[in-house]
């Protein structure tokens, strides 16, 4: 228990029953003395007691006076009623009153000790039933909230049960993105997290400039209008979410329901539905992965400046984003495949504080799609060039050729050119030139009676001495060689020994 309040004329008894409650072994967080019930009332009406002992003969008010005060109180104390032999009959009546046990003096230890252990299971089975209870009640107040065909009947139950309990006589709603906090039971408000996408606080009207001043300070909330009991609940709430999503949109905290909606020129208006209409969607969507980087984000930027000056309405600029991932996902399926993570999340608008910050992550998740598109279009058309570069190398290796020649012929640099043949052959150009060149001159010795000079000129070299050193470096034999073990049946045209 967390308080104890001790009410006795007597100061040796009030240290006595002090020092009783200290060595109990019952856990409590303070003990409070007075000496008589009209300080230990004004106590009672300024905080919270969970038990009270209390004499029953006292000056200026009685314990009897004082325990038939306290029943105006919303929250009582269990009250132990300390008596002398002689007033026993006034004990009794107490009980009659609601005091939960009492104590004969000279105060026994061991049976307060039995009182407190009693009364600290009662207190931890009420505390236990009020969770279970709030809790329960929580779920009915989300069902309200989100149930748009909830009966007359259910309505009359949930005012019924919890409408005094949870303070909604003159109340607030307040929401924001869900935050992953842990709130205490002690708040005077009732806060439910991430009710479609938001955390909801009713807030009773006193405190509701206390907590947007503290505990949502710097948030982007949207408040409702004053509203009173269960009934208007729903539509509290339904106020407070249209508030928080044009204080996302706009970036301003907090924005209240009651806010006229800024006046805009009609002229901004029309800009504002076409930015949302389906010719700037679809250009927004293939503007991706082009090489006109600078228009594609200036597209998005005029979209997001609409967005902030209310050209656009918060639900069109939603169902706007929501067209564009769909458009997106259907378009660039071979890069996007399944749908991201990182998608879903930003589908998921009002989690974020404010536009600008789901802007920001927008925009790098687009430009990171927007380059790995370039990136493999790019290595398409590479892969494209490099064909061609092989396809003239085979059709001219006979000429005075070298990689500036066909890096030229196919208008790339002439070091990515380098480096793109030597992946997509596994060979560096000198080498494969050299080997189209071999495999040119094996088969003319095979198959013609060319002098090696002539050979040696067929396949693009002018020095025939340059040709026959190549080839022995590359074949094992000279020409002459390599043609007389054919001849004779020693080689296979591709330069390996027959059986």
């Amino acid at each position: 228990m967390k308080t104890v309040l001790i009410v006795e004329d007597e100061k040796m008894i009030r240290q006595g029953i002090r020092a009783m409650i200290q060595r109990s072994g019952v856990p409590v967080e303070v003990i409070m003395e007075c000496g008589n019930g009209e300080m230990a009332l004004d106590i009672l009406r300024s905080q919270k007691v969970d038990v009270m002992f209390t004499d029953i003969r006292m000056p200026k008010m009685t314990g009897l006076e004082l325990v038939q005060s306290i029943q105006e109180l919303d929250e009582k104390p269990l009250v132990v009623a300390v008596s002398g032999y002689a007033d026993f009959s006034y004990a009794v009546e107490m009980l009659r009153m609601g005091a939960r046990e009492y104590l004969l003096k000279p105060v026994e230890r061991e049976k307060l000790w039995g009182i407190l252990r009693r009364l600290e299971q009662e207190i931890a089975e009420s505390r236990e039933n009020s969770r279970t209870s709030k809790r329960l009640g929580r779920q009915q107040l989300k069902y309200l909230m989100l149930n748009e065909r909830i009966t007359e009947e259910e309505i009359h139950t949930m005012q019924t049960e919890y409408e005094s309990e949870f303070d909604l006589h003159a109340y607030q709603v307040c929401v924001l993105n869900p935050k992953d906090v842990e709130m205490s039971q002690e708040q005077p408000y009732i806060y439910l997290h991430n009710i479609e996408g938001d955390d909801v606080y009713l807030v009773p009207e006193k405190n509701t400039q206390l907590l947007l001043k503290n505990e949502l300070a710097r948030e982007y909330v949207g408040v409702s209008l004053l509203h009173s009991g269960i009934r208007e609940l729903r539509l509290a709430f339904r106020e407070a979410v249209e508030a928080r999503h044009r204080a996302f949109c706009v970036g301003r905290m907090p924005v209240y329901a009651e806010e006229p909606l800024k006046h805009v020129p009609e002229e901004f208006c029309e800009q504002g539905r076409k930015l949302v209409g389906p010719e700037m969607k679809l250009q927004r969507v293939q503007l991706i992965g082009t090489d006109k980087t600078e228009e594609l984000v200036k597209a998005w930027n005029g979209l997001f400046h609409a967005v902030r000056n209310e050209w656009v309405k918060p639900s069109d600029f939603v169902g706007s984003m929501d067209d564009f991932f769909k458009e997106a996902q259907k378009t660039y399926r071979n890069v996007l495949g399944e749908e991201q993570e990182e998608v879903k999340r930003l589908k998921a608008y009002y989690t974020y504080p404010a536009l600008a910050v789901w802007q920001a992550e927008f925009m790098e998740w687009l430009l990171a799609l927007h380059e790995q598109i370039n990136s493999r279009f790019d290595t398409n058309k590479n892969q494209q060039k490099i064909k061609q570069a092989i396809a003239y190398i085979q059709e001219n290796y006979d000429k005075d050729l070298n990689m500036a020649v066909v890096s030229n012929h196919i208008s790339m640099n002439y070091s990515l050119f380098s480096y793109l043949f030597k992946e997509h052959t596994g060979s560096n150009f000198v080498n494969y030139l050299k080997g189209i060149r071999m495999e040119e001159a094996k088969r003319l010795l095979a198959e013609t009676d060319l002098r090696i000079i002539e050979i040696s000129a067929k396949i693009g070299y002018d020095n025939e001495k340059h040709f026959m050193k190549l080839f022995k470096a590359s074949c094992g034999v000279s020409p002459s060689e390599y043609r007389k073990n054919v001849q004779n049946g020693h080689f296979f045209r591709g330069g390996g020994k027959s059986n």
